[in-house]
């Protein structure tokens, strides 16, 4: 007769309405051993491979083998008949066998994943739903999907400097989005909203967009002299905008990605003809262009920014004068 390998846990118990769930710390290693993802799989394995981002997997793994790597949120699964899972030691310790589809997960599939690449095993937390159906472990999966909400990005991006993980250019950015957010001086004060994403305002996502792609314009500049470049021009072109009845249209993400991705174009000629990026250059060299601007195309919804910009980029040649 075949050896089964069985393992125990102690647990807590823990019901809510209908369901009686058991909490617990589980070694990683054993945990990736015997979850899957996914019923319709035949082979658990595969079906991680198949179903999930291995990118994503391995990222975790690399987290935890770091060894200061932390995994403090449970993963959710429910005992599968192939568990054998039961109560011992007066309902305080549960016991199932170790069984590559004992486990299948409701929630923390990439997680798991990630344990099983992972060199290192560490242990988390575990909640184990026992004596589901089919149709229950369904829902489970539906609703914990669906109604956990994520951290938005935009306060992810707000704390990264908190935690210091940002990137060279996240720290960047994030230093011009905090000057174009606080300076008196700023076009765009009262216009920015650092970690939400709020209707006509500017989202530190929207702005990072749309100024990531220009920072290399500044090459070892500091963020305080990008800032005192771009201000002057975000301060012409809104001006410009009030013209045509459009100044509220900055916030939009569309308008300001094309806005920003038409600054090279201007910043040139500007440096050109005058040698600075005072507010009055800009001025010189975007009102003929606003000449030609039709408030119905900056208005237009449906719009990509490329678009956008292709549209402004022609209305700058045809303005251009010696």
């Amino acid at each position: 007769m075949e050896n089964k390998r069985r393992v125990k846990f102690s647990v807590n118990l823990i019901k809510q309405g209908k369901h009686r769930l058991y909490t617990c710390t589980m070694p990683t290693d054993v945990l990736a051993e015997c979850s899957f993802v996914s019923t319709r799989d035949e082979d658990p394995k595969e079906g991680f491979q198949r179903l999930l981002d291995k990118k994503r997997a391995q990222e975790i793994a690399d987290y935890i083998d770091t060894g200061l790597g932390t995994i403090p949120s449970a993963i959710v699964v429910s005992a599968q008949p192939e568990a054998g899972f039961r109560l011992v030691g007066g309902g305080k310790t549960v016991e199932f066998e170790i069984n590559p589809r004992s486990l299948l997960i409701l929630d923390g599939q990439h997680r798991v994943w990630g344990f099983l690449l992972a060199k290192t095993a560490v242990r988390v937390p575990v909640v184990i739903y026992n004596g589901l159906s089919r149709v229950e472990e369904s829902r489970l999966f539906i609703d914990i999907n669906t109604k956990q909400r994520p951290v938005p990005n935009e306060l992810l991006l707000d704390i990264k400097n908190l935690a210091q993980y940002e990137s060279h250019d996240e720290a960047y950015l994030n230093e011009v989005f905090n000057l174009f957010h606080s300076k008196s001086s700023s076009p765009l004060l009262g216009l920015m909203s650092p970690s939400k994403r709020t209707a006509g305002k500017i989202s530190r996502v929207s702005f990072n967009t749309s100024v990531k792609p220009i920072i290399g314009a500044f090459l070892d500049k500091e963020s305080s002299e990008a800032y005192e470049t771009l201000a002057p021009y975000l301060m012409s072109f809104i001006s410009g905008l009030k013209k045509v009845n459009c100044e509220g249209r900055i916030t939009n993400p569309t308008v300001l990605r094309a806005t920003m991705m038409f600054f090279p174009e201007v910043a040139q000629r500007v440096k050109d003809k005058f040698g600075n990026y005072s507010q009055n250059s800009f001025d010189e060299i975007l009102i003929p262009f606003f000449s030609r601007v039709r408030a119905a195309k900056i208005k237009k919804s449906g719009y990509s920014h490329k678009e956008l910009y292709d549209y402004f980029s022609t209305c700058f040649r045809t303005a251009f004068i010696i």
